[in-house]
């Protein structure tokens, strides 16, 4: 209910928008709406989002934005041995050879953990940018997502029958994950950390997971001829859901360069990179969502903008976003994984749940935005071309709209 209100309001807010006439305030450097990925652990926190804008807004702002995303890892246990002996005697092995059986924690002491996953994410995302002086800007964002089938007609796309679709018709071979051998569209998202603390969610169960505070200075460091426009940034995250209430701290750094084309087209190339400390203050008895507490992330963004007569504009990027481990490195030298007999059952990764948590994550965006006087609408697609689900495939659409006459 609450996806298809999402869009009613989002589509009749584009038709009202195309009755304004045709001056163009909204374009502001890059556009890019938020595409930080909806991976099932970065649900839980504040991501930074890199901010490609030459200069404060002009105007108080409002976004809408609906994310759609596949995540699929079958279940899978790890151990990690705490005797020393036994991780260096591990660590000469490769990782599906090891072998370890664990008996108990007196005879073979080992954290244990198990992870399933198996969902589309529908990510609800509320953004309000407001001015507060010539170079400064306040954004505000409250997020919110659930664990969904991803049945027809609300996920197209990201639904598991399309990905097979594509897999077995264009490109990745019959079922190469296993999607079809344990069910199309289930919803599981179940989490046990190495400390015992689980996770466990229902289909189109909403969690409201916090909001933000980002605070971003535009400083004049080149002259106005250069068109090289800068962005510093410092983040306050308030992570509110039962699973991990905390607050996060980030910084972020975000440069782009604009060359002016024929008929007043652009070109832009932006370059952005953040810092993010995870629950700095913690509350509770949180979940662990990954062992590295700092993460790093960095953007590359080109993009083309064409003007209309009108004075309205169609923008078109290619984004390239990496985000680092979410569990520490040295752990992958001794850690072992458990998929039971499911290595038999499928063709590839039966190990995903956790041996992508010690990897760095990387995705290629595509994004298109029209812009007009009194809304921008913007649409992207997101693939991990890696294979380490973060997630797989994910769509997105987001409105902005002005809200003042300032």
């Amino acid at each position: 209910m609450v996806q298809r209100l999402f869009l009613f309001f989002l589509f009749f807010s584009v038709l009202l928008s195309a009755q304004e006439k045709d001056s163009l305030v909204l374009k502001n450097g890059i556009d890019k709406p938020n595409t930080t990925t909806a991976h099932h652990f970065g649900l839980f926190h504040m991501r930074i989002n890199q901010n490609f804008k030459e200069r404060p807004v002009n105007k108080t702002s409002l976004s809408f934005t609906l994310e759609s995303a596949n995540s699929f890892h079958p279940f899978v246990e790890m151990y990690q041995p705490l005797d020393p002996a036994e991780r260096e005697r591990l660590s000469q092995q490769i990782w599906y050879n090891r072998g370890f059986q664990f008996i108990d924690q007196a005879t073979t002491p080992a954290d244990y953990s198990n992870i399933h996953i198996d969902a589309v994410f529908k990510v609800f995302r509320f953004d309000l940018e407001t001015k507060i002086s010539e170079k400064h800007e306040l954004k505000f964002t409250a997020r919110t997502f659930m664990p969904t089938k991803g049945n027809f007609p609300f996920t197209i796309f990201t639904n598991d029958q399309s990905i097979e679709w594509f897999h077995s018709n264009i490109a990745g071979g019959e079922d190469p994950f296993g999607r079809r051998f344990f069910g199309l569209n289930q919803m599981t998202v179940e989490y046990t950390d190495r400390n015992n603390r689980t996770l466990s969610l229902n289909n189109n169960q909403p969690i409201f997971a916090g909001v933000e505070v980002n605070h971003f200075y535009y400083p004049e460091f080149f002259k106005p001829e250069k068109n090289i426009f800068m962005s510093l940034g410092s983040h306050l995250g308030i992570n509110t859901s039962k699973y991990n209430p905390s607050l996060d701290l980030g910084i972020s750094a975000n440069i782009h360069k604009k060359w002016e084309l024929e008929n007043k087209n652009e070109f832009r190339v932006g370059l952005g990179f953040s810092g993010l400390r995870k629950g700095i203050i913690r509350y509770g008895d949180p979940i662990e969502f990954g062992n590295n507490l700092f993460l790093g992330s960095g953007e590359l963004n080109v993009e083309f903008t064409k003007y209309t007569r009108k004075g309205n504009y169609h923008a078109f990027s290619a984004n390239y976003q990496l985000q680092t481990r979410y569990n520490k490195n040295e752990e992958r030298e001794y850690y072992v994984l458990d998929g039971g007999t499911t290595w038999q059952d499928t063709n590839a990764g039966w190990h995903n749940g956790f041996s992508t948590l010690y990897e760095t994550l990387t995705v290629w965006s595509i994004l298109y935005t029209y812009g007009r006087e009194k809304s921008a609408i913007s649409l992207y697609i997101q693939q991990d071309f890696k294979l380490n689900n973060a997630p797989d495939l994910e769509t997105g659409i987001s409105l902005k709209i002005p809200i003042s006459n300032k």
